[in-house]
C-alpha cells in the first residue's frame, strides 16, 4: 500500500465511496441522524472537489482504498498561507481493512501539514466513531465536546426577552471577541482564536443579520438562519451563563424562526451546557454528541548563528 497526492483519474472513486457510505447511512440511521449527514461540517461532509484542500489518496495494486481531506482554517484560505487546518474527510473503502489504512492517511496527512509549517490540525468527528484510533495513535487530543441539539417544533415557553436586545452592528466585533473569550475556556481559546485577528478570520460573516444583549458590555449573541427543503433552521447562541439570560435568550431564538414549521438545531459546546439545558426545556433533543480533536505540531526553531566575537584592536 502506499499513500500519494490524489490526482484527476482518483474522484470517480473517492465520490463512488462517499455514495456508498451516504446509502448505508440512510438504511440504518433514524430520520435525524439521516438529516444530520445533510447538514454536517464533519468527516460526512465533503466539500465540492474543485475547492482548493489538500486530498491524498491509499492505493493497494492500483485500486484507490482510502483518501483523506483537509482544508486551511477558516474554509476557502489559500492553502500557501494557512497555518491551522481541519480534516474534511477520512474514508476506507468497504472491503478494506480500516484499522490499517485509516491511520496511514492520518499519518501522511500530518507529515505534509508539518512540512508546510502548519501549527495545528484540527478534526470533529462523532463519539465512539469507528474511526477515532486512527486520530488518537497519531497524537491527537481531545479538547472540546461539541452536542447538536435538534427540535422538529421548538417550543417558545415565554415572550420575555432579556433587557438590553439589539440588531448587531457595525462595530460589535470587538465587542463580540470579548464575550467569546468570557464564555470559552482559556484551554480552548488559544488553541482556536487566541488573537482578536484569528477569531475575525474564523467567523467571517458569521455575526451579520444577528441580535446581541447590550448592557453597558455585550453579554449574549444570537442569530437565526433560515433552512430549506431538507435542511432545518439554524441557531446560534454565545451568552453568560446568568439566569435568566439562557432561557429569555432561547425564547428569543425561537421566536425569530416565526410561524415557520420547519425542525431547527443548533450545535453547542460542553461549557455552553446553559444553553443547552434551556433549549433541552423547549422542544430540543440531543441528536449527536462529537468530539474536537487537536494535534499541535512542534515549532521549529532556526538554528541560532554564530557570531563573531570582537577582537579588539591594540596599539
Amino acid at each position: 500500500m502506499k499513500v500519494r497526492a490524489a490526482g484527476l483519474l482518483d474522484l470517480a472513486k473517492i465520490e463512488e465511496m462517499h455514495r456508498s457510505s451516504d446509502i448505508r447511512l440512510s438504511e440504518a440511521a433514524p430520520p435525524a441522524a439521516r438529516l444530520w449527514t445533510l447538514l454536517s461540517s464533519t468527516l460526512s461532509a465533503l466539500l465540492p472537489l474543485s475547492q482548493e484542500t489538500l486530498m491524498y489518496v491509499a492505493e493497494d495494486g492500483g485500486k484507490v482504498i482510502g483518501f483523506i481531506q483537509a482544508s486551511g482554517q477558516p474554509l476557502g484560505l489559500d492553502l500557501r498561507r494557512a497555518r491551522v487546518l481541519q480534516v474534511l474527510n477520512l474514508q476506507v473503502a468497504d472491503e478494506t481493512d480500516s484499522d490499517e489504512v485509516a491511520p496511514a492517511l492520518v499519518q501522511h496527512l500530518c507529515n505534509q501539514a508539518l512540512e508546510r509549517g502548519a501549527l495545528r490540525l484540527f478534526v470533529r468527528l462523532p463519539d465512539r466513531d469507528a474511526l477515532l484510533p486512527a486520530f488518537r495513535t497519531q497524537g491527537f487530543r481531545q479538547y472540546a465536546t461539541e452536542q447538536v441539539v435538534y427540535a422538529d417544533r421548538p417550543a417558545q415557553r415565554s415572550e420575555q426577552y432579556p433587557d438590553g436586545l439589539r440588531p448587531v452592528k457595525r462595530g460589535d466585533d470587538r465587542s463580540l471577541y470579548q464575550l467569546y473569550r468570557k464564555v470559552t475556556p482559556q484551554g480552548v481559546s488559544q488553541l482556536e482564536a487566541p488573537t482578536y485577528r484569528e477569531w475575525k478570520a474564523l467567523h467571517a460573516g458569521e455575526r451579520t443579520g444577528g441580535h446581541v444583549v447590550d448592557r453597558v458590555e455585550v453579554v449574549a449573541w444570537v442569530r437565526m438562519q433560515r433552512g430549506g427543503e431538507a435542511r432545518p433552521a439554524t441557531l446560534q447562541f454565545m451568552a453568560l451563563p446568568e439566569n435568566p439570560l439562557p432561557a429569555e435568550l432561547a425564547d428569543f431564538g425561537i421566536s425569530l424562526l416565526g410561524d415557520s414549521e420547519a425542525p431547527a438545531w443548533s450545535s453547542l459546546r460542553h461549557y455552553d451546557s446553559h444553553m443547552i439545558d434551556a433549549l433541552r426545556g423547549r422542544g430540543f433533543t440531543v441528536l449527536l454528541t462529537q468530539l474536537l480533536l487537536v494535534k499541535e505540531f512542534a515549532v521549529r526553531v532556526p538554528k541560532p548563528v554564530r557570531e563573531k566575537g570582537l577582537v579588539p584592536s591594540l596599539g
